[in-house]
């Protein structure tokens, strides 16, 4: 509001005359289907982000599934003593196991951030990216198990 804006408000003030205030800000959305300049067409909403939450929320029940699957599959496998194809296979599932938890634990917290940032639809961009960085650096995937990639 520019300063001889602010002197007619101030000087209508007291005549009982209806005083306007401008305030700067986005501008309405005139109805032309055009993008606005200042947004640049983006578009967010609270149902966006928690629906994409929903969507990674769900996969955790698929990886369960999947665990428990995994560990019916175990059963009547003895003892891996002095049988290396069993002692190989007993190392490949605790690694699978070890594996899919860790991703559905990433989901979960995947689908933490995006209902947060549902309900927090100020929060900055960086403050996204921050949170988004953490998770990244808290599950980063680890080397594989089981002999050299290298060279192959």
């Amino acid at each position: 509001m520019a300063w001889d804006e602010w002197e007619q408000i101030k000087a209508g003030a007291g005549d009982g005359r209806h005083v306007a205030m401008r305030l700067n800000q986005v501008p309405a959305d005139p109805g032309t289907g055009a993008p606005s300049a200042v947004t640049g067409g983006l578009q967010s909403s609270k149902k966006a982000w928690t629906t994409a939450g929903e969507g990674v929320g769900s996969l955790r029940q698929t990886i369960g599934t999947a665990l428990r699957k995994l560990e019916d599959g175990q059963t009547g496998t003895g003892p891996t003593t002095g049988c290396l194809s069993a002692a190989a296979q007993k190392d490949v599932y605790d690694s699978w196991k070890k594996y899919a938890e860790s991703v559905s634990e990433r989901c979960g917290a995947l689908q933490g951030i995006l209902n947060q940032v549902g309900r927090d639809l100020l929060t900055t961009d960086e403050g996204v990216q921050a949170e988004m960085n953490r998770l990244a650096a808290t599950y980063a995937d680890t080397d594989a198990v089981g002999g050299r990639a290298g060279g192959r």
